[in-house]
């Protein structure tokens, strides 16, 4: 009766509704956090199962590719001994191992070899181009310059090109560096090692020698604080991240008209209105990119629209990521950050 008229039970009764209540959405929060680990386990099987499945594309490319070599008879050109999409705990294990080897003072060659000594081959991600800002010093030990010539003075499957280190060193396999440049070649003294690495973040071209191989690794992994953004003529997605891990995401899509219909307006003036449109899109983007936190930026995309941010950019590179902004970011930041291993 006391508890009747000083409200007690009635609050009794309120608070058992609470619990009842709080037991129910613990449940509920339980279901979700269970579906999240589900989905989160599905996610990286799925992306362990694409890096089986592209290494064993490029496994068959390297066989495709020898198969040629071996039509071609015994005049034909060099071939790679392998090759290997890299990325993730298996570039860093590549690259502990390379950098584990030690000659002598001067007896492993790095060397970064720039695009205009070759044609990369493309990925099935397309040909990269990048636009890096700054530059890094040569490394210490007997260093041969940086071998450059002008860009007229190559010819696709020649050495000529290439620094002359790369080219004594390698003799006729030198070529086929030409063939993987832009790209980080690798090779001791003995002849044991002969690689070349294609990294995501390629340095300033530079020849060394010393007593192991000159690899950074902020050149092939993420590291640090830095903006991937993503730019398509109708979708847009930046993520901001600390390493490998995503601190923020922000990104949309835009109505742009992909195809005239044969009733209505022109030709000329659909295109008209499609460039409007994707112009405005764009205006969009970069609105987006000036309210980012972490400076370093690296954009990938369309080709047809990376133009608009290499003078912002660290890097650009053409990318096929498509579908869901967030998906396609994800897709885009493992394409990006992966390395074309070649055995030479």
């Amino acid at each position: 009766m006391l508890d009747d008229l000083l409200g007690r039970t009635a609050l009794r009764e309120h608070i058992e509704e609470l619990e009842d209540e709080n037991h129910h959405l613990e449940r509920r929060l339980d279901a979700e956090q269970g579906r999240a680990a589900d989905a989160k386990r599905a996610r990286q099987n799925a992306e362990e199962r694409v890096n089986r499945l592209e290494d064993r594309i490029a496994d068959l490319e390297g066989r495709l590719e020898q198969a040629s070599s071996d039509e071609a008879g015994a005049g034909g050109r060099p071939t790679y001994r392998r090759t290997e999409r890299l990325r993730g705990a298996r570039c860093e294990a590549v690259l502990d191992r390379l950098k584990s080897v030690e000659t002598g003072p001067e007896g492993a060659l790095t060397a970064m070899v720039g695009g205009e000594h070759g044609a990369s081959e493309e990925s099935a991600s397309g040909q990269r181009r990048r636009a890096n800002s700054g530059s890094r010093e040569g490394g210490s030990g007997r260093s041969d310059g940086d071998g450059g010539a002008g860009a007229g003075e190559r010819t696709d499957g020649h050495a000529s090109g290439l620094p002359e280190a790369v080219r004594e060193t390698l003799g006729d396999r030198a070529t086929l560096v030409s063939r993987a440049a832009p790209c980080i070649v690798c090779a001791d003294d003995a002849g044991l090692v002969a690689a070349a690495l294609n990294p995501p973040l390629p340095p300033e071209e530079f020849t060394t020698w010393t007593d192991g191989f000159r690899l950074d690794r902020e050149w092939f992994l993420p590291t640090g604080e830095f903006t991937l953004a993503l730019v398509r003529s109708d979708l847009f997605a930046l993520g901001e991240f600390e390493g490998r891990e995503r601190r923020s995401f922000a990104g949309f899509r835009s109505d742009v008209m992909n195809r005239h219909s044969k009733g209505g307006f022109s030709q000329g003036r659909f295109e008209r209105r499609r460039e409007s449109q994707i112009d405005e899109h764009l205006d969009r983007c970069r609105e987006a990119l000036d309210e980012r936190d972490a400076d370093r930026l690296y954009v990938v995309g369309e080709r047809t629209v990376l133009g608009e941010f290499r003078e912002r950019a660290a890097a650009t590179a053409a990318v096929d990521a498509t579908g869901d902004p967030e998906d396609a970011l994800e897709d885009a930041f493992r394409e990006f950050w992966t390395t074309r291993l070649y055995g030479l």
